[in-house]
């Protein structure tokens, strides 16, 4: 039998953007990527499910880079440590894997080398490995986040949690993040950028003060990606014209692509899953809400 693990950590997925708040808005779901964390002679990862069987299993593994990242940074050596992860959150399908993975690691760093982290340095951290804020917020604190990062410098908001239901379409291929930024654009007019701008503000003063028919409306407004990106995702336009009918609150593309982000009215998202699910087969819907919470430490209970 397997001894218990010296901790756990937990980390929600996430969905990000929200149409038109590009790389600054982020939003932690309710499906969670789990490492237990065991004490090893080497460095080892094991995934369960064959959806992960890709990732390396070594210290080139993007959790163990993140620990020995942190541990760099504060000087301090890490020992090995064997991981052992479970998740329902898919591989490559715009909802945070790598985000999950980086957060994973600076908890896990925070935790082994006693660093006492606060939660503003864990996503300096965690902003400055992945590259961009909006994943890595979310998944680090849990419920709506927005963040500001340029040049290093950072600053991040905290929504209230949003009382919505949530729907996600998931395709069957899978599509890297820098695959799907080679689609954009490196300039846009500005007229355009400022209409966009407009849309992200009045979507995030809605979502604040919990208005979600008026950020629904607004997430449709996205000039920034959605246009650009849409093509490699199969029936879009249908399936918003789907959504709208079904009532819900509004959709657009989670993160990079090419999963689908539905927000719905709360306790409706299992029936229009089913029903989308129905109309559009080649996507596997997720009925889910959003998570308050982000990553979490679960320490092995004090022997008796």
């Amino acid at each position: 039998m397997m001894e218990e693990p010296l901790f756990s950590v937990a980390v929600p997925a996430t969905t990000a953007n929200f149409g038109p708040g590009y790389d600054s808005v982020g939003m932690a779901l309710s499906l969670y990527m789990t490492v237990d964390v065991r004490e090893s002679v080497e460095w080892n990862v094991h995934y369960d499910g064959e959806e992960y069987a890709d990732l390396p299993t070594d210290d080139t593994n993007l959790i163990i880079r993140t620990i020995q990242d942190v541990a760099g940074r504060y000087g301090k050596e890490i020992q090995p440590h064997a991981l052992h992860i479970t998740s329902d959150i898919p591989l490559g399908k715009g909802l945070g894997s790598s985000a999950t993975a980086i957060a994973a690691g600076i908890e896990i760093a925070n935790e082994l080398l006693g660093l006492s982290l606060t939660p503003q340095e864990k996503v300096q951290i965690g902003s400055e490995n992945e590259g961009h804020a909006d994943n890595v917020v979310a998944a680090l604190l849990g419920g709506v986040t927005v963040a500001y990062f340029v040049a290093d410098e950072l600053e991040v908001v905290q929504l209230p949690q949003p009382a919505i239901g949530v729907v996600i379409l998931v395709p069957p291929n899978v599509l890297k993040t820098t695959e799907s930024r080679g689609l954009l654009p490196r300039e846009l007019p500005h007229s355009v950028a400022s209409a966009g701008n407009a849309a992200s503000n009045v979507m995030l003063t809605a979502i604040a003060l919990g208005d979600w028919k008026l950020a629904g409306k607004m997430m449709e407004k996205d000039v920034f990606h959605e246009q650009y990106r849409k093509p490699l995702l199969n029936d879009f336009d249908h399936i918003r014209t789907a959504c709208h009918e079904m009532g819900a609150y509004g959709m657009t593309i989670s993160g990079a692509g090419p999963s689908i982000f539905v927000a719905v009215k709360e306790g409706t998202q299992e029936e229009i899953a089913k029903r989308l699910e129905t109309e559009f087969p080649h996507y596997k819907t997720i009925a889910i809400a959003p998570s308050p919470i982000g990553s979490t430490i679960k320490k092995k209970p004090a022997s008796q």
